[in-house]
């Protein structure tokens, strides 16, 4: 089977194909940020949102951004043009390779620009109605996880010590209190409300964590950007981790222990609903959901 295209610095190239220098400052140090977008049968879910976090991501680690909106826009839709299906992209920026090894920012190098494609499955229905399990671990990660930067070392030890001991995810607690997931964000609901904690270094700016809670907003539905402590995350009413890929997921089992009843509960079955009607508005063509 022909290797798929990806984009590599100005040329559309079969991935087996593509290569950077061993001195690029993201294979050295992780010196660079990226993204992951969702593309619905041809259109790129929530574009401008994402490339905004990409740009203020680069502004955090003293980089301008290589290409505009609109040229992000022009050379992604041709990284997907003729696929089929949904397909999830991914988007790298790293400082570029210098000639030697320095911790010293260097200036004046060209950055590195990577991307590609690849089909993405969301949770099946049958899948989303068991939900997943989660543990809950201490937030080994360093102090600006607002940067969706490409240094995931810390992401990776938690998420593998999730699924070795039986879950898919690790919602992170640091000082008491309940972060966002390994690889995603946390909400919780209680008496109605739904709760997730507020933007800020400790967390990642959500790209589906702001729809849901437009969504939640458009549907007359009560909810709160506010903390979440350890104690109110155990004894909330639902649990759900939010993210592109996986979208949103009620949590059924915390720490080895069915959560509530085991079964997800009704406002995510609301948000749910509401969520799947957003994404084949843009399959069908709109603009955005």
């Amino acid at each position: 089977m022909n290797s798929p295209l990806v984009y590599l610095n100005g040329d559309f190239l079969p991935l087996d194909q593509a290569r950077v220098p061993v001195l690029d400052r993201g294979f050295l140090f992780g010196d660079g940020v990226y993204e992951v977008i969702p593309a619905y049968a041809g259109h790129l879910f929530r574009l401008d949102q994402h490339l905004d976090r990409l740009r203020d991501s680069l502004a955090a680690i003293r980089m301008s951004p290589p290409l505009s909106h609109a040229q992000w826009r022009e050379l992604l839709q041709r990284l997907i043009q003729g696929r089929s299906g949904d397909l999830g992209i991914y988007l790298q920026v790293t400082r570029g390779a210098d000639s030697k090894r320095d911790h010293e920012i260097p200036q004046g190098l060209s950055p590195t620009l990577f991307a590609m494609a690849t089909p993405i499955t969301p949770p099946s229905p049958e899948q989303a109605e068991l939900g997943i399990s989660c543990i809950t671990l201490d937030d080994i990660r360093w102090a600006h996880c607002n940067v969706k930067a490409v240094t995931l070392l810390a992401n990776v030890l938690l998420k593998q010590q999730a699924i070795d001991e039986g879950s898919q995810e690790a919602i992170l607690i640091r000082d008491g209190q309940a972060i966002e997931g390994s690889t995603s964000n946390l909400f919780i609901v209680k008496d109605g409300l739904i709760i997730t904690p507020p933007k800020g270094p400790q967390l990642l700016p959500g790209i589906t964590r702001d729809l849901v809670l437009e969504l939640a907003a458009e549907a007359g539905l009560p909810y709160a950007e506010a903390s979440i402590g350890f104690d109110e995350l155990q004894n909330a009413d639902e649990i759900w981790m939010t993210s592109s890929t996986k979208e949103v997921m009620a949590v059924t089992r915390l720490n080895g222990q069915p959560f509530g009843n085991g079964q997800p509960g009704p406002i995510w079955r609301q948000i749910t609903q509401l969520y799947q009607a957003c994404k084949e508005r843009l399959r069908l063509g709109a603009e955005t959901c």
